[in-house]
C-alpha cells in the first residue's frame, strides 16, 4: 500500500490477463475503510486481502466497498466483503443490477444468438467453430455473489470518504454508468476506467445490445468531463499509473477515436466486416488473447458510422455483416 495522498492508499492487484493489473484505492475514514474497487476473485487475489486485513489494515473494519463499474476486474470481491464484514456495497444502479445478472447467469455454453453476433460481426471462422464447442467466459468464474442490496449512487451526488467530499460524475461507453469521484477539498479525481493515462478503455459491443453505439456514448462523455478537468488534477485511474494532465488526456483520447473512424472512412469504400477492419482501426495486428476485444471494439466504429448515416450494412450469404461507405 502506498500513502498517495493523505488518507488515500494505492494498491495493484494481479489480473490473469495481458493488462496484468487493476488499481484499488484504501481510503481511510477515521472508523473505518472505504475501498474503491476490489479486484478479481480468485484465491490469489483473496490472500493478498487477507494479509492486508492481517497487517496495514488491522485494526479498522472495511465500511464500505465502492463499484466504479460493473467489470470483474473491479467487483470480483465486492460480494466477499460484504459477506465476511458486513460492509456496504455503493454502487450506480446500472452497475449493480447488470453485475448480478450476468453473476447469475451461468453458461455451460455459447447460446445460438451469441454464435450468430460473432458470425455477423465477422469473427475469424477458426476462433468462431471453437466458439460453438467452448465453455463461455462467466462473470461467476472471477465474481464473488453479489449481495441482494446496496446503497445507491448516481450523477450529482456526493459521498464523503478519505476526509474529503467528492463529486460523483456518471458517464458512459466503457461500461454502462461508470462512476468516478471528484475532490472538492483538494486536486484528485478517482478516475476508474473512464480516463487512463497510456491505454484507451475498450468499447464494445456484445450481443446483449448488438446495435449499440457506445462509442458515442464515449465521445460524449469525454467531452463533457474536459468541462470538470483541470490540468492540476492527480487522477488515480483503474489501470496503468496515476498522472497529472486531465484536460490533455480527455482530448487525446477523443483524437484517438477520430482517427480510427477516419481510417475506417477510408477502409470502408469497399466492402468490409467488423473483423476484416481490425488493423484499420488499431493499426496494428491483433493477437489471439485480445482478438475477441478487439471484435468488439472494432463493431462499435462501425455502429458509429452506421448510426451517423455514413455507411450501409449489408447481412451476406456467409451470414456477416459487411459495410461500406455509402
Amino acid at each position: 500500500m502506498i500513502e498517495i495522498a493523505e488518507s488515500v492508499y494505492w494498491l495493484r492487484l494481479p489480473l490473469p490477463m495481458k493488462l496484468d493489473h487493476v488499481n484499488i484505492y484504501v481510503l481511510d475514514d477515521g472508523d473505518g475503510w472505504t475501498l474503491i474497487d476490489t479486484g478479481m476473485k480468485s484465491r490469489k487475489v483473496q490472500g493478498i486481502w487477507q494479509h492486508l486485513l492481517d497487517g496495514p489494515l488491522l485494526g479498522k473494519p472495511v465500511k464500505r466497498v465502492v463499484a466504479t463499474h460493473h467489470h470483474p476486474d473491479h467487483i470480483g470481491l465486492h460480494g466477499w466483503f460484504v459477506e465476511k464484514f458486513g460492509a456496504e456495497y455503493v454502487s450506480t444502479q446500472v452497475a449493480y443490477l447488470t453485475a448480478r445478472m450476468l453473476t447469475l447467469d451461468v453458461q455451460d455454453s455459447y447460446t445460438p444468438e451469441q454464435i450468430d453476433f460473432y458470425r455477423r460481426a465477422g469473427m475469424r471462422a477458426d476462433l468462431l467453430a471453437a466458439r460453438e464447442t467452448d465453455r463461455p467466459f462467466n462473470f461467476s468464474d472471477m465474481v464473488h455473489p453479489i449481495p441482494l442490496g446496496f446503497t445507491r449512487i448516481e450523477e450529482g451526488d456526493v459521498i464523503e470518504m478519505g476526509g474529503r467530499t467528492w463529486d460523483i460524475r456518471v458517464d458512459h461507453g466503457h461500461a454502462p454508468d461508470h462512476a468516478s469521484f471528484w475532490s472538492r477539498d483538494d486536486n484528485l479525481v478517482l478516475s476508474g476506467d473512464q480516463v487512463i493515462a497510456s491505454i484507451s478503455s475498450n468499447i464494445g459491443v456484445y450481443p446483449t445490445e448488438p446495435d449499440a453505439n457506445p462509442l458515442a456514448d464515449w465521445m460524449h462523455s469525454c467531452t463533457r468531463l474536459q468541462e470538470f478537468a483541470h490540468c492540476d488534477h492527480l487522477a488515480l485511474p483503474g489501470h496503468k499509473l496515476p498522472f497529472i494532465g486531465m484536460p490533455l488526456r480527455l482530448k487525446q483520447l477523443l483524437e484517438n477515436h477520430y482517427g480510427a473512424l477516419d481510417r475506417l472512412r477510408v477502409d470502408l469504400q469497399i466492402p468490409k466486416t467488423a473483423g476484416e477492419v481490425m488493423l484499420a482501426v488499431f493499426k496494428r495486428n491483433i493477437e489471439d488473447g485480445e482478438y475477441s476485444l478487439g471484435l468488439v471494439e472494432a463493431l462499435a466504429h462501425c455502429n458509429y458510422l452506421w448510426h451517423a448515416g455514413e455507411v450501409r450494412r449489408t447481412l451476406d450469404h456467409d451470414g456477416a455483416y459487411r459495410w461500406k461507405i455509402k
